[in-house]
């Protein structure tokens, strides 16, 4: 009887060690080998929306019971970061893994008028997806140019199909943002073309009718999700959403339905549009084979006061690289993958292009990425981040002064300060508008962000903190010593470079460019189906075929 307990004990570790291999194994094979079958991928963005817009982030009035529901099923990142406080360098980064310096998006953003855009030199995420079969898609804001010949619109930059406006809709004249003509509430850039709604490399409306932008947009999403899921391709979807960037609009179903006003009824617009495609994933059966990725381009515009965004806790707002400008709202959700909870891991959307192509099983070992492999953190709320260090750089970065900001595990380090009146030119905190001009500080200011998210409490002229300092600006010196500039590509314009339905150098300039199309209502009835469908009509009006989109 001696002996066989014993054996019986031996037996069982036998066991129980060929189990857990056996479940590691499977586990690495959902995971990494190229024979599990590739998760789809649907990639949201929302546009200047802060870390504490969210109802689920405490604030009072507003509704977004679908990004709430959706953030508490997947890994909600606490310490999730942009790579800019202002809209295209942060979108370049985020579909590159790589920082605004080596991709030349910089200084500011591309408007209308800028002759270049995103280079061609640059892998997106997009291609790399396409290179392992995925269908790709880019419905909503691309904001990375459009060039001369159209040659820097997402068709050119990996993406099988585009339908968008391609910047922000406030660099166009403010026409309609809610039903009934009932006007926008901001200043718009009066002088330029109209906003062109664009199918592929084909203007479809010019100007795009904003009280319908949304629904469209959902619709081309369905169709798309659903084209890919009948030829049982994986597919990438990258949303990237107008809403909540000023000025807000909303359809007539939102329109004066939230408490918040304006802002809010864009934000539940935006919550109903990200809940359409939630819920047509769910009934195609392909919910657990789809990956879910949510994050925001920067942080909240603080200059529109209650027709504004809320950091929350964090100081100031877009345009500076104080916490409120530059963290973001992101969750990642996977189902039977990636279980609920929260981390406070690093970590910043450098990451989504590495942690994406590995579930695509795509290499990108032959690519210089800043992102790092995020899925440690995804799939254990415990787990270590594998970034230690961060870089933010401002809205114009110049290769003599690098960073703004370094960032190491949870402190936060501030080599220059800058205001910026996109966070409000009246704000009562003296750091956040314009009047604060870029400040270098020697020491830099030190904040520990896990107590003091605010950066209210600057750390650096105590002794304890002195060797994390030196640390911080060590990695710094190395990394700008590191780092490669492209020429910035934001600084070249041409009025008539702007997208213009009939013709660059028509008269007069630029009203000549709008294209309206007919109330949807009666285009529906006269093309006798549902606007959107995959059909077109017969007629044509100044080159623009009335087709719909895709």
């Amino acid at each position: 009887m001696d002996i066989i307990k014993p054996l019986l004990h031996l037996a069982f570790l036998v066991i129980f060690i060929g189990v857990s291999c056996e479940s590691s194994a499977l586990q690495g094979q959902s995971l990494d080998s190229q024979k599990a079958p590739k998760p789809n991928i649907i990639l949201i963005l929302a546009d200047d929306l802060g870390f504490g817009d969210l109802s689920s982030a405490g604030h009072p009035s507003s509704s977004s019971p679908v990004l709430d529901r959706l953030a508490s099923q997947g890994r909600f990142l606490t310490n999730s970061y942009v790579t800019s406080p202002i809209c295209s360098p942060s979108r370049a980064s985020l579909l590159t893994g790589r920082y605004q310096p080596r991709t030349g998006v910089y200084p500011g953003v591309f408007i209308p008028d800028n002759v270049f855009g995103l280079p061609h030199n640059e892998t997106t995420l997009a291609e790399v997806l396409k290179g392992q079969g995925y269908r790709t898609s880019i419905i909503g804001k691309w904001h990375l140019g459009v060039g001369r010949n159209l040659e820097y619109l997402p068709t050119h930059h990996g993406f099988d199909e585009y339908l968008g406006i391609p910047y922000s809709h406030d660099m166009c004249p403010c026409l309609k943002c809610f039903p009934n003509n009932q006007p926008c509430f901001d200043t718009c850039w009066e002088e330029d073309v109209s906003c062109p709604l664009f199918s592929n490399a084909s203007i479809v409306e010019q100007p795009a009718d904003l009280t319908s932008l949304t629904t469209r947009y959902v619709d081309g999403a369905l169709r798309f999700i659903n084209r890919a899921a009948k030829d049982k391709k994986p597919f990438f979807l990258y949303l990237p959403f107008h809403q909540v960037h000023h000025p807000q609009f909303a359809s007539r179903k939102f329109h004066g339905r939230s408490p918040r006003g304006r802002f809010g009824d864009a934000l539940a617009e935006l919550d109903w549009a990200v809940g359409e495609v939630m819920d047509f994933v769910r009934n195609l059966g392909i919910e657990k084979d789809t990956v879910v990725w949510f994050t925001s381009d920067n942080g909240p515009s603080l200059t529109r006061h209650d027709r504004g965004g809320c950091a929350g806790p964090l100081r100031c707002g877009k345009g500076t690289t104080w916490e409120g400008g530059v963290r973001v709202p992101t969750f990642v959700v996977w189902p039977g993958h990636i279980k609920p909870g929260r981390s406070h891991a690093l970590c910043s959307t450098l990451e989504v292009v590495p942690t994406l192509a590995r579930l695509a099983g795509a290499s990108v070992g032959n690519l210089t990425l800043d992102g790092v492999d995020l899925m440690k953190v995804l799939l254990n709320p415990d787990a270590k981040s594998p970034r230690e260090f961060l870089a933010m750089y401002p809205e114009s970065p110049h290769p003599e002064d690098g960073p703004s900001a370094v960032y190491h595990g949870g402190f936060k380090a501030h080599f220059f300060t800058e205001g910026n009146d996109l966070s409000d030119a009246d704000n009562y905190d003296p750091m956040c508008p314009s009047k604060h001009r870029k400040t270098r500080h020697d020491p830099p200011l030190l904040y520990d962000l896990l107590r003091d998210p605010g950066e209210r409490y600057d750390l650096a002229g105590q002794t304890e903190y002195q060797s994390l300092l030196a640390t911080m600006e060590d990695w710094r010196t190395s990394h700008m010593k590191a780092m490669t500039w492209m020429p910035p590509q934001t600084l070249k314009v041409d009025k008539f470079v702007q997208p213009c339905c009939t013709r660059s150098n028509c008269q007069p300039f630029p009203a000549c460019c709008n294209c309206p199309r007919k109330d949807l209502e009666e285009e529906e009835e006269e093309l006798g189906h549902q606007y959107g469908s995959g059909e077109c009509g017969k007629e044509e009006t100044n080159n623009i075929k009335k087709c719909s989109f895709f």
